[in-house]
Order: structure tokens, then sequence, then C-alpha cells
């Protein structure tokens, strides 16, 4: 659990935010006084119930634990419109009040409505995006020189998926029973697994030990693991039956070529007690000197600067979520150098995926779960 401090800090944010919305919607709607009551009484218990959906954890008794993460949570997600759409609406009124049309008033009431209306359309549209079973993303990725016999090589991506207060056994259960179905060489799940320690979860990721492919299945830790336990999930992941790469590396003999697939931890792992920093260099040791490709699953798309270092042809990641919603689809780009989809680096190819589950609010929106099937393609 975070500190008092800082749960102290993000109380009074949430709480002057909620006024900021009350403050600037609810005067304009000139609405019957009692309907007036109502959105500050609504405003205030949003206040309270969105900081208590992020740590539901807390409660032990995990029905009443879950109740109120979905309730805080789907709060989260209409908060979260809410504000947007209110400072767009008052960046439009600035600049109707600039340009002197008349009938200001009248905008005032029809925009907060507006507002209102917008908001519970984005979350129901964004809960129904994030609950969904993600869709097949298929990606060809293209190598100069690429051994001829690694044409074709299949990989299923699965990153972000969160098991946790509202993803549970039955989420999972279909994205294994989809990726199975695609029938890959190998799978790649590259971090975030989980939002809750091992005792909480374990039944709920049970349906990993049914992952299959030619190769087999191989984890990596995102940050989530680290606030959940790492070492734990990954002795857990390991007893699933999937490869724990923890800057190492394993070789795998394709028809007659060498696919070298390396892990490294979390970019992040480092400041954790008991974490391995992330180090792609170290995953490479030992490797032998004539394998046809080179790949390195990494949570975080910000490995890529030391993977391309390391020499590595491509980098499989995900912790963006593709944004997942606003405003955060505004603040990835200032701490990840991508976000979504594929992009070169110097020498290094690097696909980030937008995620196959969601973290926080069920809401999803221009961000869309996925599947990612991608293929090694040699090129012409």
């Amino acid at each position: 659990m975070p500190p008092k401090r800082v749960l102290l800090m993000l109380g009074t944010l949430t709480v002057l935010l909620h006024g900021y919305i009350g403050w600037r919607l609810l005067p304009a709607l000139a609405i019957h006084t009692n309907l007036w009551r109502f959105g500050w009484l609504y405003l205030a218990a949003s206040a309270l119930l969105v900081p208590a959906g992020l740590l539901a954890r807390a409660v032990k008794h995990q029905p009443q634990a879950d109740l109120l993460a979905w309730l805080g949570l789907c709060l989260t997600g209409l908060f979260s419109s809410l504000f947007c759409l209110t400072l767009c609406r008052d960046l439009l009124l600035v600049l109707v009040s600039l340009s002197g049309i008349g009938a200001q008033q009248e905008f005032a009431e029809q925009s907060a409505w507006a507002v209102l209306g917008l908001a519970v359309l984005a979350s129901l549209l964004g809960l129904f995006n994030a609950r969904r079973l993600a869709s097949v993303r298929k990606v060809d990725i293209v190598i100069n020189g690429l051994a001829q016999s690694l044409h074709g090589f299949s990989i299923v991506q699965i990153s972000d998926i969160h098991v946790g207060s509202t993803i549970k056994k039955g989420y999972l259960q279909a994205i294994v029973d989809r990726v199975n179905a695609l029938e890959p060489d190998m799978i790649a799940l590259t971090g975030d697994l989980v939002d809750g320690s091992v005792r909480q979860l374990s039944a709920h990721t049970q349906p990993l030990a049914q992952l299959s492919a030619r190769y087999g299945a191989f984890f990596v830790t995102g940050n989530h693991e680290y606030y959940s336990g790492a070492q734990a999930w990954m002795a857990e992941v390991s007893r699933l039956g999937l490869q724990v790469l923890e800057n190492r590396h394993v070789i795998l003999q394709h028809q007659g070529a060498r696919l070298l697939v390396a892990g490294v931890s979390d970019y992040s792992a480092g400041h954790f007690e008991g974490g391995v920093p992330s180090d792609p260099q170290a995953a490479l040791v030992g490797a032998p000197a004539d394998v046809a490709l080179k790949l390195l699953l990494a949570h975080q798309p910000r490995s890529a600067y030391a993977a391309d270092q390391a020499g590595f042809d491509l980098q499989l990641s995900g912790h963006t979520h593709g944004g997942q919603f606003l405003p955060w689809n505004w603040f990835v780009p200032l701490q990840q150098p991508f976000t979504a989809g594929l992009h070169r680096l110097h020498h290094l190819l690097v696909y980030t995926s937008r995620g196959t589950g969601y973290w926080g609010p069920p809401l999803r929106l221009f961000a869309p779960s996925e599947i990612t099937q991608l293929r090694l393609v040699r090129a012409p």
C-alpha cells in the first residue's frame, strides 16, 4: 500500500477535481434545487469511492473487496470522462466568449448537458471495450537477412492482463482458449499479469497451465508483479509451466536455425527490495555466436535503448495499454518512446502491445485490447 502521505495527497487532489467538476457544471444546468443537491451528493460520494476502489485489495473479505473495487473503479472511469470533458468545455467557453458570439448562457447550459451525456456514453462504451475478449491482431515482422527456415515462425504475445479485483479466472480462460486456437510456435507473456498476491489470485491464474505452443510459453515480469510479490509470482508462473526469463535466455532450434529468446526483469525492478535490475546485456551472457535472430521480451518499451546497444533484433513489450483512456493517452508518450504498434530504433525492431486486459477502471477508449499474432517474415 502507498505511504499515508501519498494517499493523503491523492485523496486531496481527487476531492479538488470533483469540486472543479461541480463548480463548472452544476450552476450551468439550471436544474431543480433537489437535482442540484443530488449532483453535489454524487460528486461527494464519487470523491470518496474513487480512491477506495484502488485500495480495495486491503479489505480482507474477498467478495466485499471485489464489490468495492467494481464500484470505485467504475466511478473512476466516469470521473475521468467528466473531468476531461469539463476541461474541454471550459476551453470552448473561453473561445465562445472571445469570439463575441451571442447566447453564451444558452451555450453554457447546453454544453454542460452535453458533457454529462458524453461522459456517460464514453463510460458505457469504454466498459464494453474493456470487458469483451481481446481481438487477434496479426502483425508481420519483416526482417532483413532472416534465415529462410524462420520465415513464418509465429509468436503470440499477450500482455498486461492484470488479473485482480475485476479480472478473474473466466476472463483469463477465454484469453487462453483464443491463444491456443492460433497454434503458435511460441507464446510470450510480457508482464503485468496480476494485481494482487499469489495467495489472493492463484486460483484465478490457473488457466495459464493450459497454454500450448510448439516451443512453450515464456514470461517476464512487469512493474505490477513487483507491487504484488515478484519472487512468489515467478515461482507460481514457473509452476504453471511457463519459462520465466529474468535476465537470461534460451535457445530454440527451429528447422535447423537457432532462435535466441531472452527476457529481462521490469525496467523498474532494481528499485524494489530483492529486485534484479533489468539488464539486456546480462541476458546474453553465454549466448552462441551463430543464432539467426535475437528476440527480447521486456515489459516496458523504454528497455529498447539498452536492447539496441546489446545487439537484439526484435523486442516485444507492453506496459502502455496504448493509453487505455483519457487523459492517460496524453501522458504515456512522456514516459515511453513507443505507445503501441511496430517501430524501429536503429537496428532494433520494437513491437508494443496495447495489452490484453486493462488496469484500474474497466474502461478502454480508442485503445482496444489485443492478442497479438506476430509472424517473422524474411525481407524480399
